[in-house]
């Protein structure tokens, strides 16, 4: 059992504990510290009473104050909406080929247009807005709808294929799913489409496919296959593919068939905003 002395020299109570012939003082803590101390109790109760501190089974303690720093970030919101309501009225009322035309609200809607692509577009345009397999690049100048800024908005707007009344519509027939195609005639329009793009193809595959694709594709890729903005009909005698430009890949675009989805953003986002995105895209390079 530890044994409780005096130190001789310092006069203290030891607490018993000893190692190796060292003993521990039994030292009262600083008057100052313990008043310290019981100033943080005080202080913690305090705060509980007049603060949100305590959480709830569906709620928490809301506290005299009745202090929330949600409603502090939403005051904070609100008031960067206020100092920003007149551009943003600007942008709404200016035609979208007109905004460039003043460049303190053009670099306004660039600066948006980049934050809200981030936000809503990156996820399948990339954030480079670089596209992917069935995500066009918005960086080039290739479009399947136009490249104006009055059509990039409209496309943003309604969306492709999407549930608005006035969305974009333009489908791929899935040609041998549907029985509009035997496996043979697919067979020689793929080797045609490619032969637009690419050298050494099976000349009399790439010329029966020829007769096949004007029959049954020219009426929206057109004639010389370079496509068609009223049905979103991409341009195939280039080297941009949507899909992929492999025979695997064409061939089962002409037999099965594509019909993508992009969402109706006015459903989403405020008018301001499409605009904002709208000339962002338009910015990158590919806009015409």
């Amino acid at each position: 059992m530890s044994k409780v002395e005096k130190d001789e020299i310092s006069g203290t109570d030891t607490t018993g504990h000893e190692w190796d012939g060292i003993k521990e003082l039994d030292t009262p803590m600083p008057r100052w510290w313990l008043w310290t101390f019981y100033a943080t109790i005080v202080w913690a109760i305090g705060y509980w009473i007049v603060m949100p501190a305590w959480p709830l089974i569906s709620d928490h303690t809301r506290g005299m104050l009745g202090y929330s720093s949600r409603a502090n970030v939403e005051q904070e919101l609100a008031a960067v909406e206020e100092s920003r309501a007149d551009v943003l009225k600007a942008l709404r009322e200016t035609e979208l080929a007109e905004v460039k035309d003043n460049q303190e609200l053009y670099q306004f809607a660039l600066t948006g247009g980049r934050s809200h692509f981030a936000v809503n577009c990156s996820q399948c345009h990339g954030s480079g807005a670089q596209g992917g397999p069935g995500f066009p690049n918005l960086n080039d100048d290739d479009w399947l709808w136009g490249g104006s800024v009055d059509d990039i908005y409209q496309t943003i707007q309604y969306g492709i294929r999407s549930d608005h009344e006035d969305t974009r519509v333009g489908n791929m027939p899935a040609f041998l799913k549907d029985e509009i195609l035997e496996r043979d005639q697919v067979s020689d329009v793929t080797e045609y489409v490619l032969s637009l793009s690419q050298e050494g193809r099976d000349a009399e595959a790439v010329a029966r496919g020829k007769e096949v694709f004007a029959n049954e594709c020219a009426s929206c890729h057109g004639e010389n296959a370079k496509g068609g903005r009223d049905f979103g009909a991409p341009n195939l005698a280039d080297a941009i593919w949507f899909y992929g430009g492999d025979k695997e890949t064409i061939y089962k675009t002409i037999a099965n068939g594509r019909a993508n989805v992009m969402p109706a953003w006015e459903q989403r986002l405020d008018d301001a905003v499409i605009r904002q995105i709208s000339l962002y895209v338009h910015s990158l390079g590919g806009g015409e």
